[in-house]
């Protein structure tokens, strides 16, 4: 089973997003903000991050950046979830060394085949 580290600070987002995905079969860890999600990564070292951008304490985006220079984490798949839409910023997520992006409102199905392509085989 692989293991999800959903770093969200809307509780709404994180309740609903949590309870479809573990139905989907995943463990779920959850961080409220961006310090909590840095923490967890390196102790928890989960298969996968699905990272928001608005984080009361760190932006997401800096999360990514430095969760892709230490060379414990870099190679953990980080998926952006972000209600940001606008021209740029998923170019803007990108650069910052996500693997992907996901534009809320979620789309399960599609983000459901974006975490499939990133889980490393054995976490499937």
């Amino acid at each position: 089973m692989a293991t999800i580290l959903l770093v969200e600070d809307n509780e709404f987002n994180r309740d609903m997003l949590s309870r479809r995905l573990a139905r989907k079969g995943f463990s779920i860890l959850i961080a409220e903000d961006g310090s909590r999600g840095i923490k967890m990564t390196r102790e928890k070292m989960p298969d996968l991050i699905l990272m928001d951008v608005s984080l009361p304490d760190i932006d997401g985006l800096e999360i990514t950046r430095q969760l892709k220079a230490d060379p414990q984490t870099r190679r953990i798949p980080i998926i952006v979830i972000t209600a940001h839409a606008m021209v740029g910023d998923r170019q803007q997520s990108l650069a910052a060394g996500a693997d992907d992006y996901h534009i809320k409102p979620v789309e399960l199905a599609t983000l459901l085949a974006q975490i499939q392509a990133l889980l490393p085989p054995s976490a499937t």
